[in-house]
């Protein structure tokens, strides 16, 4: 199948009952869900929604639906997903049909035991879901059509006063999530997007993303993510959709996610959506170290971070960078030069401290492995963590990698505020350093006083952190249930 389609249309089979299962969209209002939602609504079906970051498994209809299908657009959904997934096969039996759909489903879902679900969907998936729905045997994992979108069945959701919220100023803003593209032009070798997209982008049709976008003002949202993995992947398109939905909400603010080298090559863009309301930016930073650098292919160097720092807040818009500390080719001195860095930069307040936890995730289908530099290290496949293992040659690098994300993990459940726990990731490196004969000159510095009150949004999880306790117990399941 190829070409535009649109949503599904209504058949003269029995209409089907579909509870769709989010459990996890970054603190937002999941999108994923919503999409799926409407292209079945259109196509007939009755579809209903729980999303396990705010409600309980046990909220939900179990016994009714003959298709579940659970989102998993980003590693933490895909780790919540899997006791999800056997509680209710253990519930329903064969009784149910069971899917996955999103980015990590074909490379995650063929990993998972024998039976536990019957398809996994992945890239532009929601036409696919409605033939699974609609009786389909032999779905397609991995979808590239380019599909014509109704607007989202947010009315399925709980309200937006439940999802993350945006900081500024003093005052909480409604905050909203939409995509003006799904997919990536570039491959950076350590992202899962490459794998199922391999390059490509397709587009949310402006009008309908602007219609969803005044649909959400209309509800209270003043304030929007453009979640793409980049915003200015297709420049013009994501100049037309920022231009249109300021015409429709002027008042609005937002963020996006885009590249290093893109903030570099497009000043005069991020000059006008800063006029347009551009609050904060997501770059991902990743490391200090060129060769890590090269190795992922990320395209920028330390130098460039520092330029796009200065561009930014020369117009004033806040870089929020996402961090890769810890790989196979990390070392300790690059664990200091970081800290370092957010320390000489005054990111502290820019940076969430589960980004200075992050371990090197390599899922199936990893660009990396290809790579001889991450072959050498490769140590088996873990099907519980959906991730190659890997040892890094320096114990004390694990070691240390394991002590920053339990603090991290065990602050963001306490409601430990994020600048104290940035002071113990300094202690536990110097401790590290020090064990190693590491000299560190910066080591018992105090951190620098905070910039003013920075945008931020309320939510301090990443998508490809390991989900805590509390996001667990929140949702009512547990690892290994």
């Amino acid at each position: 199948m190829s070409g535009d389609l649109g949503p599904g249309r209504r058949r003269e089979q029995p209409s089907v009952r579909v509870l769709l299962v989010s459990c996890y969209e970054l603190g937002h209002q999941p999108l994923h869900v919503a999409s799926a939602a409407a292209f079945l609504r259109a196509a007939g079906h009755q579809a209903s929604v729980v999303d396990l970051s705010v409600q309980h498994l046990g909220e939900a209809d179990l016994d009714a639906p003959e298709l579940v299908a659970i989102a998993v657009p980003m590693h933490t959904a895909m780790r919540m997903a899997v006791p999800v997934a056997r509680a209710i096969r253990s519930r329903r039996g064969a009784g149910v049909r069971i899917a996955l759909f999103g980015l990590y489903a074909p490379l995650c879902g063929p990993t998972l035991e024998s039976g536990l679900v019957d398809a996994v969907l992945g890239g532009e998936y929601e036409q696919e879901l409605v033939s699974l729905a609609g009786g389909s045997s032999a779905p397609r994992a991995v979808v590239l059509d380019r599909l014509r979108f109704p607007v989202p069945a947010r009315d399925l959701l709980p309200p937006l006063q439940r999802y993350t919220r945006l900081i500024v100023d003093g005052e909480e803003r409604l905050t909203g999530y939409v995509e003006a593209t799904r997919g990536c032009v570039h491959r950076c070798r350590h992202c899962p997007v490459p794998a199922v997209y391999d390059g490509r982008i397709r587009v949310w049709q402006r009008e309908v993303l602007v219609e969803d976008v005044a649909r959400l003002w209309d509800r209270g949202m003043r304030h929007l993510t453009f979640g793409d993995p980049d915003f200015l992947n297709a420049v013009p398109h994501a100049l037309a959709v920022a231009r249109a939905a300021h015409d429709r909400c002027p008042e609005m603010t937002f963020d996006i996610t885009t590249k290093v080298e893109h903030l570099l090559e497009h000043p005069e863009v991020v000059a006008e959506l800063r006029e347009m309301g551009l609050l904060f930016v997501v770059s991902a930073v990743e490391s200090t170290s060129p060769r890590v650098l090269e190795i992922l292919g990320k395209g920028h160097s330390v130098d460039d971070v520092r330029a796009a720092l200065r561009l930014c807040r020369a117009l004033g818009v806040e870089l929020r960078p996402s961090l890769l500390p810890f790989t196979p080719w990390s070392t300790l001195r690059d664990q200091l030069e970081l800290l370092d860095l957010i320390a000489d930069e005054e990111l502290v307040d820019s940076v969430d401290p589960v980004q200075l936890s992050i371990r090197l995730l390599v899922p199936p289908g990893s660009l990396l492995l290809a790579r001889a530099e991450m072959r050498a290290h490769l140590r088996g496949y873990d099907p519980a963590r959906f991730s190659h293992l890997w040892e890094h040659p320096d114990s004390a690098m694990d070691r240390l990698q394991a002590a920053i994300a339990e603090l991290a993990a065990t602050d963001v459940d306490s409601g430990v505020p994020p600048r104290r726990t940035h002071a113990a990731i300094r202690e536990l490196s110097a401790q590290a350093a020090a064990a190693s004969g590491l000299p560190w000159a910066d080591a018992g510095r105090d951190l620098p006083p905070p910039r003013g009150a920075l945008p931020r949004l309320s939510e301090p999880w990443f998508c490809c952190a390991e989900p805590t306790t509390a996001q667990l117990v929140g949702a009512g399941v547990r690892l290994g249930a």
